[in-house]
């Protein structure tokens, strides 16, 4: 093939040097942007990236016959690949994401100084408020400044709210100041805070120790979770006091569920159940979260569940329990989805 002149056509055939294999990718390449398709060149590593634009940047005209037999090369290249493999570690991680466990995953990237693909602020911005706490906690108050304007509005919000007033203020000076950061030196901190989660060691548990004690009593009999309880307290005061905190029963309700979430609920919850829950409340606690829910829920479907109750008498407590746990399961299946959040114990004694 002939060699690309970047001022002036190139002649057909009759040609002397061949095409480089940069030349023909950028022949390729502003063929399919001529013809309408998109693509893709951000997932090419960056060097590839500056070389092709660099490339492209170099050459002005190609002619008709040098561009068809490029791209019957092209095809035909295409045609005779039987099966085409990542090349890298980085690529093969990649590809087998979610494939292989996460543990063997992180020892991979970490033993071949492979860093995790993607954006890193996608993942910082999808750790927790207590994770991102640690690392405000532990940077300066520039680099804080940055991750909080990188992350969710309302998860930013939370994360200021924990943060001792003096830090807060200072973070949000900082803010003001962040107008002149450049796309790069943002991409920079953002690699820097993810190096810190590919460092983390796996965890064998999605959930922490307080979640999962909380989430198994929660649908433990009542005498259970008070035995436990009493006995973390003698263990452990703290631990046992994070766990009430994690606990959600039926009693809480009007504690944590808020009045408007309360149609959700009845939806969900067969009204068989709900009667059933109401005409075995025994306890003060138990009354008054039956009462939240029936204030909370319209007036015809109050008193009609009011009436039933009335009529059922006496429920055995195993059944009242049952019917207790499922309303609290629904909930909780409302909380998963994203359709209610329960309220914070702590900021809601703070407003009484």
């Amino acid at each position: 093939m002939s060699s690309l002149t970047p001022f002036a056509s190139l002649p057909s055939p009759g040609r002397t040097q061949p095409l480089t294999r940069k030349a023909k990718a950028a022949i390729i390449v502003q063929f399919i942007l001529n013809e309408g398709a998109d693509v893709p060149l951000s997932a090419l590593p960056e060097p590839l990236q500056e070389q092709l634009t660099q490339q492209l940047g170099s050459m002005r005209y190609v002619h008709r016959d040098i561009m068809a037999e490029v791209v019957q090369e092209f095809a035909d290249e295409l045609e005779s690949v039987g099966i085409s493999f990542p090349g890298n570690i980085a690529g093969a991680l990649s590809a087998l994401d979610g494939k292989i466990s996460a543990r063997t995953s992180a020892r991979l990237r970490k033993e071949a100084g492979v860093r995790q693909a993607g954006d890193p602020w996608v993942r910082i911005g999808a750790q927790d408020v207590d994770w991102l706490q640690r690392v405000v906690l532990s940077e300066s108050t520039e680099i804080a400044a940055v991750m909080l304007s990188k992350i969710d509005v309302s998860k930013a919000a939370a994360l200021l709210g924990r943060l001792p007033g003096a830090k807060a203020r200072r973070i949000t000076y900082a803010m003001s100041m962040t107008g002149g950061v450049t796309p790069e030196a943002v991409d920079r901190i953002g690699l820097s805070l993810a190096s810190q989660l590919d460092a983390e060691p796996p965890r064998a548990f999605a959930s922490g120790p307080v979640d999962r004690v909380g989430a198994i009593l929660n649908y433990s009999a009542s005498e259970i979770r008070d035995d436990v309880l009493e006995g973390l307290d003698e263990t452990d005061s703290e631990f046992a006091e994070a766990v009430r905190k994690a606990i959600f029963t039926f009693a809480n309700i009007p504690l944590r569920l808020n009045a408007i979430d309360v149609p959700k609920v009845t939806r969900d919850v067969d009204a068989t159940v709900m009667v059933t829950a109401i005409a075995g409340a025994s306890t003060t606690e138990e009354n008054n979260a039956c009462e939240f829910l029936l204030n909370n829920m319209s007036k015809r479907m109050a008193q009609t569940m009011r009436d039933e109750a009335a009529e059922r008498g006496k429920v055995k407590a195993r059944v009242a329990e049952d019917a207790m746990n499922a309303v609290v399961a629904a909930i909780r299946d409302l909380i998963a989805s994203g359709e209610i959040e329960l309220l914070n114990p702590e900021d809601v004694e703070a407003n009484d």
